[in-house]
């Protein structure tokens, strides 16, 4: 047991570099993409919930294929088809190879899939505010765009929440996604350490404890926001 724990030192004679190396993609990989996420979500979420039909067309035909389509099918697209288009417009330029960065790649892959699912909880939440927020902003003479940013969004943050946080976590997981196309995520480097090493069972599992350990900072954090979301608040019995 303590030869299995040696292997996660650091330095020449252990694979801690490797694992903390992929362990730091995977948190930027999912900080890089919730906002990226979030405001195309809340942008189509706004759609859904216009009153134009074409807005709101568009809106649901993007939020049933990307909630419809596997992510990692998704991930396919955007890397190898995002190269394929590059080349398409780089050839009308230039002789030249153009590549999709893996990174890029994986946050808009994921991101696009989150803010499928991330509109239809912005779009619950805006269709728990009343009617009358509306009409209270502009009664106090504020524009729309005024009463959006600082009567609506407060109160959408608020109710959107409890569900932005569970698709958070999703996120955190989806991001060992990013493996397949070589991107070195936490995922891909324990692959490469179970390969030289032979104890998969092993390093696995500490790619495990890793994930539930991100998980439970992520809700040690979504608790503390959930509660200043919620600051003034009366709650009755």
């Amino acid at each position: 047991m303590g030869e299995l724990f040696g292997y996660l030192s650091f330095g020449a004679d252990g694979w801690g570099d490797e694992i903390a190396t992929g362990v730091w993609l995977t948190i930027r990989l999912a900080l890089v993409t919730l906002p990226f996420g979030l405001v195309i979500g809340f942008f189509v979420a706004l759609a859904k919930n216009s009153e134009e039909p074409l807005l709101k067309a568009a809106a649901n035909v993007y939020t049933t294929i990307f909630r419809g389509l596997p992510e990692l099918l998704t991930l396919f697209i955007v890397y190898y088809g995002g190269q394929i288009m590059l080349a398409q417009i780089a050839s009308l330029f230039y002789d030249g190879y153009v590549e999709v960065s893996g990174f890029v790649a994986g946050v808009v892959a994921l991101g696009v899939v989150f803010s499928a699912f991330a509109s239809e909880v912005f779009l619950g939440a805006l269709r728990g505010i009343g009617a009358g927020q509306y009409e209270a902003g502009y009664a106090l003479g504020l524009t729309r765009a005024k009463t959006l940013r600082l009567i609506i969004v407060p109160q959408l943050i608020r109710l959107a929440l409890p569900g932005l946080s569970n698709l958070w976590l999703v996120l955190l997981k989806d991001t060992s996604l990013v493996s397949v196309i070589a991107l070195d995520d936490l995922l891909r480097k324990t692959n490469i350490v179970v390969g030289a090493t032979k104890e998969p069972f092993f390093f696995y599992s500490v790619a495990c404890l890793i994930y539930l350990t991100l998980s439970v900072i992520s809700s040690l954090g979504i608790n503390r926001i959930n509660t200043w979301a919620n600051r003034g608040q009366v709650h009755h019995p």
